[in-house]
């Protein structure tokens, strides 16, 4: 891959986990909580988001190295769960605006693809976005600490059975290090599996 190539991915991607980002903002704030908005976190502005390792170094290795898998994750917006309206469903819905956010943009990209009205070079450029965002939207949704999908599975939950993963969802959060253990062994174990899936959902959202 040609090092013109690797960057211009590694940007889409970029703006991809700061959209990421933003949402989980705006959705904890629309839900009464503005710790975000007080962090100056509810910009696009990639300085504000950008983790040195996650959002860059890793991504950029991973893409110059060919890798079969590919992930990477922005700084986490800040919230206070005490502070969201009550109810069962409130840090469920923050947690799952971010990539419900990517699978809009990617929806969206997919849709403008399908339409037929742009040239070849700039659907391929579409088709990355599709791609990227389909990689966000799934991999944040492992139920796994620290990932979205901990947070989004909860309510969903049999009452005795949320109960249970909670105090695990606590653990892990504990210790971040050992979620993304897990999430990494997965990673490496299923990367060439999940890397076909990604394609395949992206080429079905762009109708190829």
């Amino acid at each position: 891959m040609q090092i013109t190539d690797t960057i211009f991915i590694l940007v889409i991607l970029i703006f991809s986990a700061i959209v990421h980002e933003v949402m989980h903002g705006v959705a904890a704030e629309w839900l009464g909580d503005k710790t975000a908005r007080y962090a100056g976190r509810i910009t696009l502005n990639p300085l504000k988001h950008l983790d040195p390792v996650g959002s860059v170094f890793l991504p950029l290795m991973l893409l110059l190295s060919s890798s079969p898998i590919f992930f990477a994750w922005a700084k986490p917006v800040p919230y206070n769960p005490y502070n969201l309206r009550p109810g069962r469903w409130s840090e469920a819905i923050v947690a799952g605006a971010g990539p419900a956010s990517n699978l809009v943009i990617a929806l969206l990209c997919g849709f403008i693809i399908r339409l037929g009205i742009l040239g070849a070079d700039i659907n391929s450029v579409l088709f990355l976005v599709v791609v990227m965002n389909v990689m966000l939207c799934l991999f944040n949704l492992f139920p796994i600490p620290p990932l979205d999908g901990s947070k989004v599975i909860m309510p969903l939950l049999p009452r005795g059975l949320a109960h249970s993963y909670g105090k695990l969802r606590a653990s892990l959060e504990m210790n971040p290090i050992i979620g993304m253990m897990i999430i990494l062994l997965f990673v490496v174990g299923f990367g060439s599996s999940y890397s076909s899936f990604i394609y395949s959902i992206s080429r079905v959202f762009a109708g190829m």
